[in-house]
């Protein structure tokens, strides 16, 4: 079924989602290439012969907002066609083709010549293309294949056979695609770590094109008044910040933060904020700046019914955010997703906690492990024998410790993220423990749920519960409570139904029995546990529908808010520890 929502039924297919698409490193050149290219589905994997038809980029075949007929099968090849000629003025000593993500396996063709290659579906790559170019026209060509049901890959929520919580498989391109130029010193890359306790941020910064440039980091406030500066020295500049502003969700206050290095000139920005784990009346929670701050949040799978992983605009994420805030919630936990890099800077500038997830993979898991006996209240089982998790490959272990890695060193400069979560309900897990070890190793600011749901290996710092179909009933054992999903209520609005089937937790026969129980949910059953236990936070399942999933606040298309925002934010208002 198609259904678009009024961002993508206003979609300009000349130039969809035009906005700088990354906003941690930003320069003033900037060369969208999101438009209409020539595509092609074949069976081998040369250059077609005769094209199908166009596509709309960055949306992959399988959205309606691509235009194009269908998908690839798994064992097909996609292919994209598109010319270019660089403006004048553009070009400095380098140009850069930038892909924001591309599913799954893909090499890139610059003139008929290869330029990259590269594997994973949710991760950015760039390439330098300087040698490749000619004068006037250029011809960009990608090649792709894509199979959902490969073990050894992220896939997330995609199935070839969707139905109930999994979702429609896509492929290809699906964030934007962009060029930019430099000088031949540029810089390559930023990690940004506010030192609170410290007053002071640290830059450390990858370079490329040769030693010896000068770097410069300055800091502006958000009037754009000078604030504090510093030199880099051995690739690390620490700027001093006294009397800083703190960043909390009600006080969002970004900092820009301009570098230069040599020629080049690069923006960026971050918040000074800590999250660390405090002591509240004897319980072990969740802290922001030192101070105790319970996260109440919804569960956000990123699917649109038009554009599926991609947004059909950049106003359609800031709605999904600026609508929760509205309603009172103060967290969104990025399910089994990444989102394009914009969704999380709304989330920095709107002030949205964010979980993120790792995108979850591996062959199929065991019904009775993974579904079963969780349900009837079996957890906390062992997970180094992997199988029944659907991990035992060594080469999709392997991946996943990379694409994890990748995921952190993606999006480390994000102020929002609050949390990482490792694995998911058991799928594809192994050795959580080794794995939160691990992560730490990357990433040692921010709070990590080894194993969200599930099965629980005890001895990390967080103690993290979904409970769907019974009671929320829940024991603090001195680590840090979490209700990590819970709820689920459907009510299906006729009219803004992307399907007739529906799957959820518990049928709601009208908005008003929706709301009836939604408030003795969670006034009745989560909130005395923040009382009594500590707990910490708490993921309502879910922000929108997803295809058969009826069990989204809102619709969707985005269309319908089925519980009154006002009844949201009184409700959420007794949701706080010091309510």
């Amino acid at each position: 079924m198609t259904m678009l929502t009024k961002w993508g039924a206003a979609l300009d297919r000349s130039c969809p989602l035009p906005e700088y698409p990354r906003p941690q490193l930003r320069r003033e050149s900037f060369y969208n290439l999101n438009g209409v290219w020539d595509y092609a589905i074949t069976a081998s994997g040369d250059e077609p012969e005769v094209w199908d038809g166009e596509i709309v980029v960055p949306f992959s075949p399988e959205a309606p907002l691509s235009g194009a007929a269908r998908g690839p099968a798994k064992d097909e090849f996609l292919h994209y066609r598109r010319s270019f000629t660089l403006p004048d003025g553009f070009r400095k000593d380098r140009v850069l083709l930038h892909f924001g993500a591309v599913d799954q396996i893909a090499e890139v063709f610059v003139n008929g010549v290869s330029a990259v290659k590269h594997s994973g579906g949710y991760w950015p790559f760039s390439a330098d293309i300087t040698g490749l170019l000619r004068e006037g026209e250029n011809v960009l060509c990608v090649t792709v294949r894509d199979n959902a049901d490969d073990p050894t890959f992220a896939y997330g929520k995609q199935r070839y056979r969707r139905g109930g919580m999994w979702y429609t498989a896509q492929s290809g391109i699906w964030q934007t695609v962009w060029l930019e130029s430099v000088p031949e010193v540029h810089v390559v890359s930023l990690r940004i770590t506010p030192e609170f306790d410290d007053a002071r941020v640290r830059i450390e910064l990858e370079t490329a094109g040769g030693s010896g440039a000068a770097i410069t980091c300055d800091v502006r406030g958000e009037d754009g008044s000078f604030v504090a500066g510093s030199w880099a020295k051995g690739g690390v500049c620490v700027v001093p910040l006294p009397g800083f502003r703190a960043w909390t969700p009600d006080d969002p206050y970004l900092y820009t933060l301009d570098i230069t290095c040599g020629e080049d000139r690069v923006e960026s920005y971050f918040a000074m904020r800590k999250f660390s784990y405090v002591e509240l009346g004897g319980h072990k929670v969740f802290g922001l700046n030192n101070a105790p701050l319970f996260h109440n949040g919804l569960l956000d799978q990123g699917y649109y019914p038009d554009g599926l992983l991609t947004p059909p605009a950049d106003e359609a994420m800031v709605h999904d955010i600026e609508t929760m805030k509205r309603c009172g919630f103060n967290m969104l936990r990025k399910h089994i997703k990444i989102e394009p890099l914009r969704w999380y800077y709304h989330c920095d500038r709107l002030g949205m906690i964010v979980w993120q997830d790792m995108v979850s993979g591996g062959q199929p898991y065991s019904f009775l492990h993974v579904s079963a006996l969780p349900t009837l209240g079996v957890v906390g089982l062992p997970d180094r024998d992997a199988k029944p998790y659907g991990r035992s490959g060594m080469l999709s272990r392997a991946r996943f410790r990379r694409e994890m890695a990748d995921t952190v060193r993606h999006l480390y400069n994000c102020p929002c993220i609050a949390l990482w979560t490792v694995f998911n309900e058991g799928w594809g897990q192994f050795d959580a423990l080794e794995m939160a070890n691990e992560l730490k190793t990357l990433d040692a600011t921010r709070f990590i749920d080894h194993a969200s749901g599930w099965q629980d290996q005890g001895r990390e710092e967080m103690k993290s519960r979904h409970i769907y179909f019974r009671p929320v009933k829940l024991k603090n054992d001195g680590r840090a409570l979490a209700l990590t999903e819970y709820g689920g209520y459907i009510l299906a609005v006729d009219g803004h139904r992307w399907t007739d089937k529906v799957f959820g937790y518990r049928i709601c026969r009208d908005a008003a029995a929706l709301t009836r129980d939604y408030e003795k949910l969670m006034l009745g059953q989560v909130l005395p546990h923040i009382r009594a236990e500590g707990l910490t936070a708490a993921v309502y399942t879910q922000i929108t529908d997803v295809e058969e999933e009826l069990n989204g606040l809102m619709s969707y298309d985005r269309e319908v808010l089925k519980i009154p925002e006002e009844t949201l934010r009184e409700i959420n208002a007794a949701l706080r520890f010091d309510a």
